[in-house]
């Protein structure tokens, strides 16, 4: 990246967030922030539950992750959410311009192989085809790109840098 922006690393729930969001904001030297400690208690207790987060559910959630990336403009950040619709990054967009986003892709048997190891962790795999099910990619408009999730999180990291360095 040439400047300083703030990425989304966004996908469904098991493509690695948490894990290779961090290692982008290590490498580009910024903080980095775990969308799921956006949601408020009524959102984790209803994915425990397995019960789908509704649009309702998620604006406050959304907003919280915006304001924390315009707080982060100029200066750069990273930060973990689904973003799943394009309506959610429109959001995202209006509260922080200049979001870019990394989508996490993948074939669902190894996102859904990835989730089933995870432990401590409140999504469970039962909510995966609803992920998939929402789940609206990135469009040619929208600043960012898609990354395949094969490989080792530090593989995955370096493609995600190496789209993101030819980006404007």
């Amino acid at each position: 990246m040439k400047t300083p922006h703030v990425v989304v690393v966004m996908g469904v729930a098991g493509t690695g967030k948490t894990t290779i969001g961090p290692l982008l904001a290590a490498r580009y030297g910024v903080p980095y922030a775990e969308g799921d400690d956006f949601h408020p208690r009524a959102n984790i207790d209803k994915m425990t539950a397995g019960t789908p987060l509704t649009d309702d559910d998620r604006w406050p959630w959304l907003d919280a992750i915006g304001a924390w990336a315009h707080g982060r403009a100029g200066r750069g950040g990273v930060v973990s959410c689904s973003a799943l619709k394009r309506s959610y990054r429109d959001r995202l967009r209006a509260a922080a311009p200049g979001v870019v986003f990394v989508h996490l892709t993948g074939d669902r048997a190894l996102v859904e192989d990835r989730m089933s190891h995870r432990q401590g962790h409140f999504m469970p795999t039962a909510l995966l085809d609803s992920q998939f099910a929402t789940l609206q990619p990135l469009e040619r408009d929208e600043s960012g790109v898609a990354v395949d999730v094969t490989g080792s999180p530090e593989e995955i990291t370096e493609r995600a840098a190496a789209a993101l360095d030819v980006l404007p």
